[in-house]
């Protein structure tokens, strides 16, 4: 029997998910898949440049498999680039760090760390104590998308 699949944490959903190369149409292309903690596993070493270990602890993983997350993401990222097919962003076994809610009274806005998520949703804005919250979109949208995530909607319904 395989062992459980170990979340993976993310900081955001990406907020472009399709790359292609210029004056291809797309659905002439072939398409490599990345996930969501892949392109977090690229974000945290590459762009921000920190240690593996420091990269790991972000994501709560070990540093081997940080180091596996990392070295398929380079990958594909490679087969795409030298082989001119197009890069899908999605799925995956991820959570968010974070979720962020919007009053429905007055507007605003605050973000929630996760931790405190498994506990239960915030049930009044800390603003106005109204009860009219609900998750803003495009922040923790992306745990409805295909793949496998943890503690999605209905965390924050029930």
């Amino acid at each position: 029997m395989p062992r459980p699949v170990k979340w993976r944490r993310v900081d955001s959903i990406p907020s472009v998910t399709h790359f292609k190369p210029a004056g291809i149409p797309l659905h002439s292309l072939e398409e490599v898949n990345l996930t969501v903690e892949e392109v977090e596993a690229i974000r945290l070493k590459d762009l921000e440049g920190l240690e593996q270990e420091d990269c790991a602890q972000r994501m709560q993983v070990s540093r081997p498999t940080f180091h596996r997350v990392l070295e398929s993401a380079r990958k594909k990222l490679a087969d795409a680039l030298l082989n001119g097919k197009a890069i899908r962003i999605e799925g995956g076994n991820f959570e968010l760090a974070m979720r962020r809610f919007r009053c429905g009274n007055d507007g605003y806005e605050w973000d929630v760390p996760f931790d405190e998520m498994v506990v239960g949703h915030p049930s009044a804005c800390p603003a106005c104590h109204s009860t009219e919250i609900q998750p803003t979109p495009g922040f923790g949208s992306g745990m409805r998308r295909r793949g496998r995530c943890r503690r999605g909607r209905k965390a924050w319904e029930s």
